[in-house]
């Protein structure tokens, strides 16, 4: 299965709502928002998911939705992420070297942000378990 397809945004979805370090904790900071995952270079991402309230409420390929962030990488880089996911340091040096780019969303303030940063790391090794 293809990553980001409809298919895989849906599992991945599943996966992030049973997650209690991620769809919990992003609960308790009402976190709401549109992601885009895609190709670094595409026009447009792949798949998405609608999360209110921590838990992903839609999902699936994209179709012009409004992000509120929009994470691209190469296909071999998001491949290397499914088989060893980044940690913070990982992250870091990704978001540094532009290996993950942010085409939507404020990565400095998501990063600084310990509410935000321990979830979305955890929402890096989901892809794994898909």
């Amino acid at each position: 299965m293809s990553m980001f397809t409809e298919e895989w945004m849906n599992k991945y979805s599943e996966a992030w709502n049973k997650e209690p370090g991620l769809a919990d904790a992003l609960k308790q900071i009402n976190f709401n928002s549109v992601i885009g995952y895609g190709l670094d270079g595409d026009a447009t991402p792949i798949g998405y998911i609608d999360v209110q309230d921590g838990q992903v409420v839609d999902s699936g390929a994209y179709d012009g939705q409004e992000l509120n962030w929009d994470l691209r990488a190469t296909q071999a880089n998001w491949d290397k992420w499914t088989k060893k996911p980044l940690g913070m340091m990982g992250l870091g040096m990704a978001y540094t070297t532009k290996k993950l780019k942010f085409n939507v969303g404020d990565y400095g303030a998501m990063i600084k942000d310990p509410r935000m940063a321990g979830p979305f790391i955890k929402s890096f090794g989901l892809f794994g378990k898909i």
